[in-house]
């Protein structure tokens, strides 16, 4: 159980972290769901830095896996506002240019907030913010099925840029930030249909609620 009282600061900050294609988003969307007007989702690689004075070559290259590509600190930033009730505007990153949008999504200071990400526990900052911290622990096989499957309908990408990714940077990065990550979950829980992982999450959110 966190050190901080979610009762008194009116905000609940859940992290849910696990390597990529684990089924952190499909946790996040069924909580919501179930939680309607309650729950707000947070992305972390939403907060992918901006670096429009790269080429886009040198955007492509850049190890996307490793913490030192995300704007951890504004994020902090933006839970930090939440978390005394004011409403925040979240990024949004264009995976297929490597670059942050125009457009921003607002976020309200709602019961919950969820927020989602491979390394997510791997940064000592945003995993002080945290109230309750949930590790998803899914076979490797299954995570890079779902990963091959989500980036070529939803980011554009070839199958063989995202072999080639997994090997450069996914598989190392999970294997030095991500798995050891885990030790500081709450629970951890499986990704897979009919593990009862996302129903174990929603009664521990029910339980800090009170």
């Amino acid at each position: 159980m966190s050190a901080r009282d979610p009762a008194h600061d009116g905000v609940l900050i859940v992290g849910i972290a696990g390597g990529s294609g684990s089924g952190k988003s499909t946790i996040s969307q069924w909580l919501l769901d179930r939680m309607p007007g309650q729950v707000a989702i947070i992305q972390h690689d939403a907060y992918y830095r901006h670096s429009p004075e790269l080429s886009f070559e040198e955007r492509a290259a850049v190890n996307y896996d490793h913490p030192d590509s995300l704007d951890s600190a504004l994020l902090v930033q933006h839970l930090g506002a939440l978390r005394h009730g004011a409403a925040v505007e979240r990024p949004t990153y264009d995976f297929a240019r490597h670059l942050r949008a125009d457009e921003v999504v607002e976020v309200e200071p709602l019961s919950v907030i969820l927020v989602e990400g491979i390394l997510v526990l791997a940064e000592p900052g945003l995993r002080a913010e945290l109230d309750f911290k949930v590790f998803v622990d899914t076979a490797a096989d299954i995570r890079l099925a779902r990963r091959i499957q989500r980036d070529i309908d939803e980011r554009g990408r070839t199958v063989s840029s995202i072999i080639g990714q997994y090997f450069a940077t996914v598989r190392p990065m999970h294997l030095e930030f991500v798995e050891p990550s885990k030790t500081h979950a709450d629970i951890v829980v499986g990704g897979e249909p009919g593990s009862g992982g996302r129903e174990e999450v929603l009664g521990s959110i029910h339980s800090r609620l009170g």
